[in-house]
């Protein structure tokens, strides 16, 4: 048996714990905060995606960086083993538009029960106010290499281990003690970290439009963003107007597909607000609503194409007088106002920062940790999991598989 300390009380800490000690070694999870999940706790927007139910291969499609590392983990611990683990932990779970998991309930609160009701089961010893300043080591008695004899709490604490787990996250979220601790513990056992950059992050939009629409959520639309004529991104779904620009899933999705675009120059971005309908099929349905209201004035015409924040914003675009009568609308002012409906323009203009960013890009060089068992090529019994790694997928739950997966191997790999 092992004396093994996992530090950092996320999804990724918490499993390799429970791995660790079904596996029967000794565990002490250290966590910094007051309570355990703390960001787990603020995901989904407080319902928690904790996985996605795709097959295998959008499982690694979804995965942005370095998707051949994860073929152990995946393998071993996959999204249909995670849902069985909460569904036996007491936690139902339901299948969501893009094959995304959700707890029945709605709430991430149970998420972080189950996951502690197994702790509690499996009598992991759980620390709580307990910040690891650095980590310890002793020669390993191999030439050249050395090993990890324990942690030194910030309170000048020694907790000795045979194997510690650094599961301490990313730099994403840092009110929620997310602090870049495991990078520089990584650092200091002579571990690379690759350049860290906010993730699944918002867009700052030019236009001031875009505020005056603040807090619409868009659904079954068309995102396209260029860099002059060149597409960067092109994507169906959901995003959200906000204070600053625009977010939602996908506006978060193009953060992490396009992100070194950004800092180069601002971005074109356009919403094909009617994507089910042509230019032509889309011009018969506007001429249809014109002909119903020929009467009216432009302004009060257009009520059933769009939410009411957006008709003063689809008004201005369009060029049109808003109190010219519909009748009196040339063919010429309809077929513009058509184009604006399926190319809706706005100006990116730079990401928001790390306070924002669902998760890191970048971290722990991977070519230095064992695929197989999440251990330090460079330490013996130093092992790593989940966003400390250079590991980062798109949004849909795909993230924390991440995190579970490798948490999992990392636990279960300790002998």
């Amino acid at each position: 048996m092992s004396r093994v300390v996992v530090i950092g009380g996320g999804p990724a800490g918490m499993f390799a714990a429970i791995a660790a000690a079904e596996n029967g070694h000794h565990v002490t999870l250290l966590e910094k905060n007051e309570k355990l999940g703390k960001k787990l706790f603020i995901t989904g927007k407080g319902r928690c995606n904790i996985t996605n139910s795709s097959d295998m291969d959008v499982l690694f499609n979804s995965v942005m960086t370095n998707r051949k590392f994860l073929y152990s983990a995946f393998y071993a611990y996959d999204n249909q083993m995670v849902i069985d683990f909460f569904e036996q932990a007491g936690l139902p779970v339901k299948n969501e538009r893009g094959n995304r998991i959700f707890p029945v309930s709605d709430h991430s609160s149970d998420v972080i029960a189950a996951l502690q009701r197994v702790l509690k089961k499996d009598q992991v010893e759980i620390r709580l106010h307990s910040e690891v300043d650095t980590l310890l080591y002793e020669d390993s008695g191999e030439e050249g290499q050395k090993k990890v004899c324990g942690v030194r709490l910030s309170d000048g604490e020694k907790i000795q281990a045979d194997d510690v787990i650094v599961a301490t996250g990313g730099f994403s979220y840092q009110t929620t003690g997310s602090t870049g601790d495991g990078y520089r513990f990584a650092k200091e056992a002579g571990h690379t970290v690759t350049e860290i950059r906010p993730s699944l992050v918002p867009f700052n939009a030019k236009e001031d439009y875009v505020r005056e629409m603040q807090g619409l959520s868009l659904k079954n639309v068309n995102v396209r963003i260029y860099r002059g004529k060149k597409v960067l991104y092109d994507e169906f779904g959901e995003m959200l107007f906000t204070h600053f620009g625009v977010s939602g899933p996908l506006i978060l999705t193009a953060s992490a597909m396009i992100r070194p675009d950004i800092a180069k120059e601002p971005l074109a971005m356009e919403i094909d607000l009617k994507p089910a309908l042509t230019e032509e099929q889309l011009d018969k349905r506007v001429l249809k609503d014109f002909e119903e209201a020929k009467n009216k004035q432009f302004k009060n015409s257009i009520g059933k194409l769009f939410p009411a924040k957006m008709i003063p914003v689809m008004i201005e675009l369009s060029g049109i007088n808003p109190d010219k009568k519909v009748n009196e609308i040339t063919k010429e002012e309809r077929l513009k106002f058509v184009r604006l409906i399926k190319a809706f323009p706005l100006t990116l203009n730079g990401l928001r920062d790390f306070n924002e960013a669902i998760i890191t890009k970048g971290g722990v060089k991977v070519s230095e940790v064992n695929p197989s068992t999440m251990e330090s090529k460079l330490v013996r019994h130093l092992y790593f999991c989940g966003e400390v790694l250079d590991l980062d997928a798109v949004t849909g739950g795909f993230n924390l598989q991440i995190a579970w997966s490798t948490g999992h191997l990392a636990g279960t790999c300790i002998e």
